[in-house]
């Protein structure tokens, strides 16, 4: 999901925190830390956090990461949502635009 016309990079930023850590065959490193779910929430919140914006950093640079939230749906049976604010790089989007 680098940026080289992979197609939108909002669809691949939200395909990134889909993704399980380990579910990529070659990059078992790409992905959400799955490990968080059994950690008390005080402490998995401020992980999951860090690694979502780690994530997007990472594998998505046409995307800036401006906060990274997470909330607990159905906290008390272990779901829940990442709300990622994320913008595109004004560069990245231009680069982006004229090829296509």
């Amino acid at each position: 999901m680098k940026a080289s016309g992979n197609g939108n990079p909002e669809q691949c930023a939200v395909n990134l925190l889909l993704i399980s850590r380990g579910e990529v065959p070659y990059d078992r490193i790409k992905g959400r830390d799955v490990a968080l779910v059994d950690m008390p929430a005080s402490t998995a919140t401020g992980a999951a956090e860090a690694d979502a914006e780690w994530l997007l950093e990472t594998y998505e640079p046409r995307m800036k990461v401006e906060g990274v939230d997470l909330q607990g749906t159905l906290a008390n049976v272990g779901e829940f949502g990442i709300n990622a604010n994320i913008s595109a790089r004004k560069e990245e989007t231009e680069a982006w635009n004229s090829n296509l």
